[in-house]
């Protein structure tokens, strides 16, 4: 059971920005296509930024799809059972869920923080504070995708001034803290939907089949 979320402002920004990075994907690599068949030339750094739009379309697209009920799970034994146990099965489940989301997002942010010279936190498990020293790695750049000109008000403030000539790491690696973050967001969604009786389960049911039955009859019936 899975009822057509409400839009708000989140939702129109992650499903717009997974397009634009769909969209994005795809001309990169058309043009890439173009190039290397047409003119006997390649676009360096397409082949790269590509490999990074596909990470950011695959970690904000977990959180999506967590958001529409769209993951896919086993759901023989929550179908056979009552629904006051499917519900505490949901619960568990998601509580499952968003202690593994916790644990992505201070994984995820350890690893981001010194490329934006920010401290990670302590801890092994819990965060238990920030690093009061830490190597800073503002300066690390990608391999190949040049540094644009509107981003060089960076410089000063992760560079100490110096010139980046490729694209700071600190970028595409924003992703991880931000997918992580949407991630735990949505599971905490989920549990309260579970919580107040709006939906019993966080995978997708058998109603997604359903659904694209009906899609199919549709078609037929306007062909």
């Amino acid at each position: 059971m899975h009822p057509k979320p409400s839009q708000n402002f989140i939702d129109r920004l992650e499903e717009n920005l997974i397009a634009i990075l769909l969209g994005a994907m795809t001309l990169i690599t058309f043009a890439n296509v173009v190039a290397r068949k047409g003119f006997n030339s390649n676009i360096l750094w397409g082949l790269e930024l590509t490999v990074f739009l596909f990470g950011w379309l695959v970690l904000l697209g977990a959180s999506y799809a967590v958001k529409k009920g769209a993951h896919l799970g086993v759901d023989a034994i929550i179908n056979i059972v009552s629904p006051p146990v499917r519900r505490t099965l949901a619960l568990i489940s998601v509580a499952v869920c968003i202690a593994f989301s916790f644990l992505l997002l201070k994984g995820s942010w350890d690893y981001w923080a010194n490329y934006a010279n920010l401290p990670a936190t302590e801890g092994r498990w819990f965060p238990l504070g920030f690093e009061d020293k830490f190597l800073a790695k503002g300066w690390y750049e990608v391999d190949d995708v040049p540094h644009p000109a509107f981003l060089k008000w960076m410089e000063p403030i992760f560079n100490d001034g110096d010139s980046y000539n490729k694209l700071p790491r600190l970028i595409p690696y924003t992703v991880l803290p931000l997918a992580t973050a949407l991630l735990l967001y949505r599971f905490i969604q989920a549990g309260v939907a579970v919580w107040t009786g709006k939906i019993d389960r966080i995978v997708a049911s058998h109603e997604v089949e359903d659904e694209i039955e009906e899609v199919r009859e549709l078609r037929g019936e306007e062909n």
